[in-house]
């Protein structure tokens, strides 16, 4: 009966680790970065002569 109630205690514990890490990770995703959206690169134009 212990081993029983060990084991139903270990799968109650991983099963709310992996739901906490769900919503760990759907926070994170939905989290807006703090440094702006700006390119790396960006390449200049000619400007037209009028």
């Amino acid at each position: 009966m212990h081993r029983l109630v060990a084991a139903g205690l270990t799968a109650a514990l991983a099963a709310a680790l992996a739901v906490g890490a769900a919503f760990g990770i759907v926070a994170m995703l939905d989290a807006t970065p703090e440094q702006p959206n700006t390119p790396l690169v960006t390449y200049e134009t000619a400007q037209r002569e009028r």
